[in-house]
């Protein structure tokens, strides 16, 4: 079993997730207390993916959040770092085309996609900037981004209470349900050091895109960030 730590090192992290595969979905679903299908939704309207579009979901795992683009009619890539993921995610979905890839140097060529999107993977990138300037590249002039991550609750009495959440209840649970318990420690430390809503769409621009915002889900928990790559 593999405990990542914050200076992100891929093989660690690609390990980690590994360890967690078999039971990743189900771990989310009681973890997030049931919310992660509802994000999920929320992804899948930001993305607006419609028939023949290409869309590349990266940090895909399992391929639960590439699901609805493929039903919209969309040519989806679930792409992702950890095989493991990608094993557990073909033998569900044996028809998608997974596709082994570090989202710092990703195996696409330029101005591909109408949409990509990462949901609950930005984070555990090494370089931050390099992936979101990756995905900046394989996206078509016009395409967008679309990026749902854990951030930083508005009102600041339920931010105390979700910190002590993250630190203290989630180690717990997380042993009761998941294959690497640890794992979870690790994912909650990163939760912690997160840029805020505004600091992530700062360096969503510096990276090149355009007409930048944000929308926050379950108070703040949780925010989706979009954004445009110039025509």
């Amino acid at each position: 079993m593999t405990r990542a730590t914050l200076d992100k090192q891929p093989h660690d992290v690609a390990t980690m997730f590994d360890d967690v595969a078999e039971r990743y979905d189900l771990t989310n679903d009681v973890l997030s207390l049931g919310q992660a299908r509802l994000w999920r939704k929320e992804v899948a309207k930001a993305v607006d993916a419609r028939p023949a579009q290409k869309v590349l979901d990266l940090a895909a795992g399992t391929a639960t959040s590439s699901q609805p683009f493929a039903q919209a009619g969309a040519y989806v890539v679930p792409c992702d770092f950890s095989l493991g993921m990608l094993r557990v995610g073909k033998a569900r979905h044996p028809w998608m085309p997974f596709t082994a890839g570090d989202g710092t140097r990703l195996p696409f060529k330029d101005d591909t996609f109408d949409a990509v999107t990462i949901s609950f993977g930005l984070r555990n990138i090494q370089d931050t900037d390099a992936a979101l300037r990756e995905l900046y590249r394989v996206t078509k002039p016009g395409g967008r981004v679309v990026i749902c991550e854990f951030s930083s609750p508005t009102w600041a009495p339920f931010r105390t209470v979700y910190t002590e959440y993250l630190m203290r209840a989630l180690p717990p649970v997380a042993r009761a349900v998941s294959s690497n318990p640890d794992a979870y420690v690790y994912l909650a430390e990163s939760i912690r050091s997160w840029p805020d809503q505004p600091a992530l769409a700062a360096r969503l621009r510096e990276t090149g895109w355009s007409k930048v915002a944000w929308r926050n889900l379950t108070g703040g928990v949780v925010a989706l960030h979009r954004g445009f790559k110039q025509g």
